[in-house]
Protein backbone atom coordinates (compact mmCIF):
# COMPACT_ATOMS: atom_id res chain seq x y z
CA UNK A 1 0.00 0.00 0.00
CA UNK A 2 1.39 3.38 -1.02
CA UNK A 3 1.08 6.19 1.48
CA UNK A 4 1.42 9.81 0.42
CA UNK A 5 4.05 11.60 2.46
CA UNK A 6 2.80 14.42 4.64
CA UNK A 7 2.88 17.81 2.99
CA UNK A 8 5.79 19.93 4.18
CA UNK A 9 4.78 22.70 6.53
CA UNK A 10 6.20 25.43 4.29
CA UNK A 11 5.37 24.05 0.85
CA UNK A 12 5.78 26.35 -2.12
CA UNK A 13 2.66 28.38 -2.92
CA UNK A 14 0.57 27.38 -5.90
CA UNK A 15 -0.55 30.99 -6.47
CA UNK A 16 0.66 34.43 -5.48
CA UNK A 17 -2.06 37.03 -4.99
CA UNK A 18 -0.90 40.65 -4.85
CA UNK A 19 -3.42 42.96 -3.18
CA UNK A 20 -3.03 46.66 -3.95
CA UNK A 21 -3.72 49.00 -1.07
CA UNK A 22 -6.22 51.76 -0.45
CA UNK A 23 -6.89 54.15 2.40
CA UNK A 24 -7.16 53.26 6.06
CA UNK A 25 -9.82 55.13 8.06
CA UNK A 26 -8.91 57.47 10.94
CA UNK A 27 -10.06 54.82 13.43
CA UNK A 28 -7.62 52.29 11.90
CA UNK A 29 -10.25 50.21 10.12
CA UNK A 30 -9.96 49.53 6.38
CA UNK A 31 -11.86 51.82 4.03
CA UNK A 32 -14.66 50.17 2.06
CA UNK A 33 -12.43 50.06 -1.01
CA UNK A 34 -9.62 48.36 0.90
CA UNK A 35 -12.02 45.92 2.52
CA UNK A 36 -13.61 45.03 -0.82
CA UNK A 37 -10.20 44.38 -2.38
CA UNK A 38 -9.08 42.09 0.43
CA UNK A 39 -12.40 40.24 0.48
CA UNK A 40 -12.12 39.69 -3.30
CA UNK A 41 -8.60 38.32 -2.83
CA UNK A 42 -9.72 36.04 0.01
CA UNK A 43 -12.58 34.68 -2.11
CA UNK A 44 -10.19 34.11 -4.99
CA UNK A 45 -7.64 32.44 -2.73
CA UNK A 46 -9.95 29.53 -1.88
CA UNK A 47 -9.40 28.23 -5.42
CA UNK A 48 -5.86 27.25 -4.48
CA UNK A 49 -4.38 24.78 -2.02
CA UNK A 50 -1.53 27.05 -0.87
CA UNK A 51 -2.04 30.68 -1.90
CA UNK A 52 0.48 33.29 -0.85
CA UNK A 53 -0.97 36.76 -0.35
CA UNK A 54 1.18 39.85 -0.77
CA UNK A 55 -0.73 42.89 0.47
CA UNK A 56 1.14 46.04 -0.47
CA UNK A 57 0.82 49.49 1.02
CA UNK A 58 2.76 51.72 3.37
CA UNK A 59 1.49 53.72 6.32
CA UNK A 60 -0.76 56.53 5.20
CA UNK A 61 -2.31 59.37 7.15
CA UNK A 62 -4.21 57.12 9.58
CA UNK A 63 -3.69 53.91 11.52
CA UNK A 64 -1.36 51.10 10.59
CA UNK A 65 0.16 50.53 7.17
CA UNK A 66 -2.34 49.44 4.52
CA UNK A 67 -0.57 46.08 4.21
CA UNK A 68 -0.84 45.46 7.96
CA UNK A 69 -4.56 46.23 7.93
CA UNK A 70 -5.01 43.88 4.97
CA UNK A 71 -3.11 41.13 6.78
CA UNK A 72 -5.52 41.51 9.69
CA UNK A 73 -8.53 41.13 7.39
CA UNK A 74 -6.98 38.05 5.77
CA UNK A 75 -6.25 36.39 9.12
CA UNK A 76 -9.81 37.20 10.25
CA UNK A 77 -10.96 35.42 7.08
CA UNK A 78 -9.09 32.28 8.20
CA UNK A 79 -5.76 32.52 6.40
CA UNK A 80 -2.61 31.76 8.37
CA UNK A 81 0.16 34.31 8.95
CA UNK A 82 2.50 32.03 6.96
CA UNK A 83 0.21 32.55 3.93
CA UNK A 84 0.74 36.32 4.01
CA UNK A 85 3.89 38.30 3.24
CA UNK A 86 3.31 42.03 3.71
CA UNK A 87 5.04 44.65 1.58
CA UNK A 88 5.25 47.86 3.61
CA UNK A 89 7.04 50.30 1.29
CA UNK A 90 4.54 50.90 -1.52
CA UNK A 91 3.24 54.46 -1.36
CA UNK A 92 1.58 54.40 -4.79
CA UNK A 93 0.90 51.92 -7.57
CA UNK A 94 4.30 52.24 -9.22
CA UNK A 95 6.31 51.83 -6.01
CA UNK A 96 4.12 48.90 -4.99
CA UNK A 97 4.74 47.18 -8.33
CA UNK A 98 8.49 47.74 -8.03
CA UNK A 99 8.52 46.29 -4.53
CA UNK A 100 6.44 43.20 -5.25
CA UNK A 101 8.28 42.51 -8.52
CA UNK A 102 11.40 41.91 -6.42
CA UNK A 103 9.44 39.50 -4.21
CA UNK A 104 7.89 37.25 -6.87
CA UNK A 105 10.34 35.23 -8.89
CA UNK A 106 9.85 31.80 -10.36
CA UNK A 107 7.04 30.04 -12.14
CA UNK A 108 4.27 30.37 -9.57
CA UNK A 109 1.17 31.99 -11.14
CA UNK A 110 0.75 35.61 -10.03
CA UNK A 111 -2.58 37.41 -9.76
CA UNK A 112 -3.28 41.08 -9.09
CA UNK A 113 -6.25 42.01 -6.95
CA UNK A 114 -7.60 45.54 -6.93
CA UNK A 115 -10.66 47.52 -7.97
CA UNK A 116 -11.87 47.08 -11.55
CA UNK A 117 -10.91 50.61 -12.62
CA UNK A 118 -7.35 50.12 -11.29
CA UNK A 119 -6.68 46.60 -12.58
CA UNK A 120 -5.50 47.45 -16.13
CA UNK A 121 -2.77 49.79 -14.83
CA UNK A 122 -1.62 47.30 -12.20
CA UNK A 123 -1.40 44.47 -14.73
CA UNK A 124 0.45 46.54 -17.30
CA UNK A 125 2.98 47.80 -14.75
CA UNK A 126 3.53 44.30 -13.35
CA UNK A 127 4.16 42.95 -16.85
CA UNK A 128 6.57 45.79 -17.63
CA UNK A 129 8.36 44.89 -14.39
CA UNK A 130 8.77 41.32 -15.61
CA UNK A 131 5.93 39.72 -13.65
CA UNK A 132 3.54 37.71 -15.81
CA UNK A 133 0.49 38.60 -13.75
CA UNK A 134 -3.15 38.00 -14.45
CA UNK A 135 -6.09 39.71 -12.85
CA UNK A 136 -8.17 38.13 -10.16
CA UNK A 137 -11.88 38.94 -10.24
CA UNK A 138 -12.28 42.47 -8.87
CA UNK A 139 -14.69 43.26 -6.07
CA UNK A 140 -18.28 42.79 -7.23
CA UNK A 141 -19.27 46.24 -6.00
CA UNK A 142 -18.49 49.62 -7.54
CA UNK A 143 -15.57 51.60 -6.14
CA UNK A 144 -17.94 54.34 -4.96
CA UNK A 145 -21.66 54.73 -4.39
CA UNK A 146 -21.83 58.05 -6.24
CA UNK A 147 -21.86 57.86 -10.02
CA UNK A 148 -19.71 61.02 -10.19
CA UNK A 149 -17.17 59.60 -7.81
CA UNK A 150 -16.97 56.39 -9.85
CA UNK A 151 -16.22 58.48 -12.93
CA UNK A 152 -13.63 60.44 -10.98
CA UNK A 153 -11.73 57.23 -10.17
CA UNK A 154 -11.97 55.98 -13.75
CA UNK A 155 -10.86 59.30 -15.23
CA UNK A 156 -8.01 59.53 -12.76
CA UNK A 157 -6.52 56.43 -14.37
CA UNK A 158 -6.37 58.19 -17.77
CA UNK A 159 -3.28 60.32 -17.01
CA UNK A 160 -1.90 57.89 -14.41
CA UNK A 161 -1.53 54.97 -16.81
CA UNK A 162 0.74 56.59 -19.43
CA UNK A 163 2.65 58.47 -16.71
CA UNK A 164 3.42 55.29 -14.76
CA UNK A 165 4.20 53.34 -17.94
CA UNK A 166 6.74 55.95 -19.03
CA UNK A 167 8.33 55.94 -15.56
CA UNK A 168 8.47 52.12 -15.56
CA UNK A 169 10.06 52.07 -19.02
CA UNK A 170 12.60 54.67 -17.85
CA UNK A 171 13.42 52.53 -14.81
CA UNK A 172 13.97 49.52 -17.08
CA UNK A 173 16.17 51.44 -19.51
CA UNK A 174 18.30 52.91 -16.74
CA UNK A 175 18.63 49.54 -14.98
CA UNK A 176 16.84 50.65 -11.82
CA UNK A 177 14.25 47.92 -11.98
Amino acid sequence: MKVNPPEPEHAAPDAIIIIFGAAVRPDGRPSQTLLHRVEAAARFGVRFARPLFIPTGAKGRHGDAEAVVMRRVLTDAGYQAADIRVELTGTDTLSSVRAVAAMVRGNTPVFACTSAYHLPRCLLLLRLAGVRARGCPPPPVPAATSRWLRWYWRLRETPALPYDVLLMLWLRVTGKL
